[in-house]
């Protein structure tokens, strides 16, 4: 099978492309081989590279800059995603395209099951839920998945952030008034290489078990990677002062991968574990933990 990836320099793709396999032949593409919000030059690729299936992983991101500038939030995260919906159906390949949870309003008492009727906050939200409805309209055969709270090696991220910041400062103010499930990129990653021996296809969600606050977050992160004189203080999402709106309630049921077999993701805790061992090993980030790598790896830090 041919696979083409998008968004091939991105923190997704890096997870994604190694657990893929040799028995297919895979291209990763990025914004330096063409721009997806273009869609002459996504039908030329496509034409050029005939893929069977494709994961469109390429997004813009940033939730506050998308606020800042909704009309580039378009352009690549709606028009974009078009544009390879297109030259999908033209071709006959399916189409895997990574959401968000940011499609939710977060007024919830419950974890979004996939089906849950969406209204997104933000220009984020709202450009992701856009591409969805290019998906939908354009393909018979595609896979949305829905994730959330990422963080892995080779890109930004909340882990490697607070790892940063722990450094240099004796206190972290972050917000606990915000609810999801962090998801290691390497264990999401896992899962969408999974999803291409099913035809089951529509929309899934995928995140890391369990859910916390971003607070939370920080203070296992905090405890974790052994940074005791660093105090995690909560702050409400008015104070933090964020330009966009973004849920209070993001978690996600991982419903219909349950019901197809293809199994929940582990607890984020363990993803945390593997995460603060790889960044270490990577030199991504310093830990005065030099020495408990392998025991945090083994425990899976179940114990936070």
């Amino acid at each position: 099978m041919r696979i083409l990836v998008t968004g091939a320099k991105g923190m997704l793709a890096n997870a994604l492309l190694p657990c893929l396999g040799s028995e297919h032949e895979v291209v990763g593409v990025d914004l330096n081989d063409f721009d997806i919000s273009r869609e002459a030059a996504v039908q030329k690729a496509f034409q050029d590279l005939r893929p069977d299936f494709v994961y469109h992983l390429a997004a813009y991101t940033d939730v506050d800059g998308c606020e800042a500038n909704p009309r580039l939030a378009d352009e690549v995260n709606i028009q974009g995603t078009r544009n390879l919906a297109k030259s999908c159906a033209e071709i006959g390949a399916i189409l895997l395209y990574v959401s968000s949870d940011y499609v939710f309003d977060g007024s919830s008492e419950r974890p979004y099951r996939e089906d849950d009727a969406t209204h997104p906050l933000s220009v984020y939200g709202q450009s992701k839920l856009g591409g969805e409805h290019h998906v939908q309209s354009l393909l018979k055969q595609y896979f949305i998945v829905r994730s959330s709270w990422l963080y892995g090696p080779h890109g930004k991220n909340f882990v490697a952030t607070i790892v940063k910041i722990a450094a240099e400062r004796d206190e972290l103010r972050v917000v606990n008034d915000q609810r999801g499930s962090p998801t290691y990129t390497r264990h999401l990653a896992l899962k969408l290489a999974e999803m291409l021996r099913i035809e089951a296809y529509g929309i899934y969600h995928a995140t890391g078990a369990g859910n916390c606050s971003w607070f939370e977050f920080a203070q296992a992160i905090v405890k974790l990677a052994g940074l005791k004189r660093v105090r995690v203080v909560p702050i409400s999402t008015q104070e933090s002062g964020r330009r966009a709106p973004r849920p209070a309630y993001s978690v996600l049921e991982n419903h219909r991968l349950i019901e197809n077999h293809l199994g929940a993701l582990p607890h984020w805790k363990d993803g945390l574990a593997h995460y603060l061992n790889e960044g270490q090993r990577l030199g991504e980030f310093k830990l005065p933990i030099y020495d408990r790598g392998e025991e945090l790896f083994q425990s899976g830090a179940t114990g936070i």
